[in-house]
């Protein structure tokens, strides 16, 4: 269960990232812009942890 959690919130962190991404961008704002990108390395994280607990079979 744990490896489909943190996918699904991996998704939605990559997906908000790239929403505050493009406002900053829009309203010429670099700190909004900048707190997407890490939001979005986020998401990445929390899936690549998802997958990793899906092979080890959630023990991590």
């Amino acid at each position: 269960m744990g490896e489909f959690v943190d996918k699904a919130k991996g998704t939605a962190n990559e997906a908000a990232g790239r929403v505050k991404q493009g406002i900053g961008r829009a309203r010429n704002d670099p700190d909004q812009e900048a707190e997407g990108v890490g939001q979005e390395l986020k998401g990445k994280a929390q899936k690549v942890g998802g997958a990793i607990k899906g092979a080890l079979g959630d023990k991590v």
